[in-house]
């Protein structure tokens, strides 16, 4: 009851009340104003390039950094990492979008943002991602034993952020 009370009191307020509506109308206002503006919204194009030598390369680096990291948990032993990916490179270009509104219609218009001379222009690659790694098969001599072959479950996990369910660890012959 006190808070209906004070707004009570500060609606009799002339001077209360008529700040409140001027602040109310600013509102408004400002929301009003803000559809007449692009907001920056960049939407993601995306282009994916076949399994390239640079994928070739970052999958054979990768599993040579996780062969030496993994080698070096106790009782592993010489271990070899095979790694898939889901695709080679992703690019993303950056773009500009239009939105336009009148009445009953609103049309969007997307645009590549477009760099070089007036002879060759091309898109603007906003971001170059790398393969994502989908799983990995590790073989190793010590992985007859239980507990070394949970540490590499473990370990090639937290390395490469894949569930264990994703990753299959078994003995070299």
């Amino acid at each position: 009851m006190e808070i209906v009370e004070k707004l009570k009191e500060i609606a009799g307020n002339k001077r209360s009340a008529a700040g409140i509506f001027l602040l109310g109308a600013a509102g408004v206002f400002l929301l009003i104003l803000s559809g007449f503006f692009d907001g920056g919204d960049e939407a993601e194009i995306v282009e994916v390039k076949p399994y390239t030598d640079v994928a070739q390369s970052f999958c054979r680096e990768s599993e040579e950094r996780l062969e030496a990291f993994l080698e070096n948990i106790e009782g592993a032993g010489e271990v070899e990492v095979y790694l898939t990916v889901a695709s080679g490179e992703r690019y993303i270009y950056a773009s500009e979008k239009k939105l336009t509104e009148s009445e009953n219609k609103r049309d969007s218009e997307e645009k590549f943002v477009l760099v070089g001379g007036s002879g060759s222009r091309e898109p603007l690659v906003e971001t170059v991602r790398t393969p994502e790694i989908t799983g990995a098969v590790i073989i190793c001599r010590g992985c007859s034993s239980p507990v070394v072959e949970e540490r590499m479950y473990k370990a090639a996990s937290a390395a490469l952020g894949l569930p264990t369910a994703d990753i299959y660890v078994t003995t070299m012959k």
